[in-house]
């Protein structure tokens, strides 16, 4: 008995699926063993801060922090924990990138360029909101690539 192209289709989809959420599951486990550590200018103090932005460690390496001025250290700690914590979204923000367009990527497997793409043309052309759901997602796109 022949496999229909359209359940050969499926099927080929459901295994990009499946490879992309163990993808997803892979970096989601690294992501929360990942930290990131800044260490002041002056080499007083280190930060290491988790995926989430927590604060994992404080280490003052110096005794020089006893000697400042309240707001001075207060400076000091945030600078270090604000820089930390930018590190990590980057982190984060990276790994995060191979994922881009996944939605789309499966949507055009299941109807991309099959004969149930030409079938749902003209009606998906006909909704009301086609147009100007396509021009949101170009202004999106558009605003994404600006940064």
């Amino acid at each position: 008995m022949a496999v229909s192209p359209f359940a050969e289709q499926i099927e080929q989809t459901m295994a990009t699926l499946r490879e992309q959420q163990a993808k997803i599951a892979e970096t989601t486990k690294e992501l929360q063993a990942s930290t990131a550590s800044v260490t002041s200018k002056d080499r007083m103090i280190t930060a290491v801060v988790g995926a989430q932005g927590q604060v994992v460690s404080l280490t003052f390496h110096t005794t020089g922090y006893r000697s400042m001025a309240p707001a001075e250290l207060s400076k000091a700690l945030t600078d270090v924990l604000n820089e930390a914590r930018a590190d990590m979204g980057a982190k984060v923000m990276e790994s995060m990138r191979s994922f881009e367009g996944l939605g789309e990527m499966l949507r055009n497997s299941m109807t991309g360029g099959t004969e149930l793409d030409e079938l749902l043309a003209p009606l998906q052309a006909m909704r009301p909101s086609a147009k100007r759901d396509e021009a949101r997602y170009q202004a999106k796109r558009q605003e994404e690539f600006r940064g």
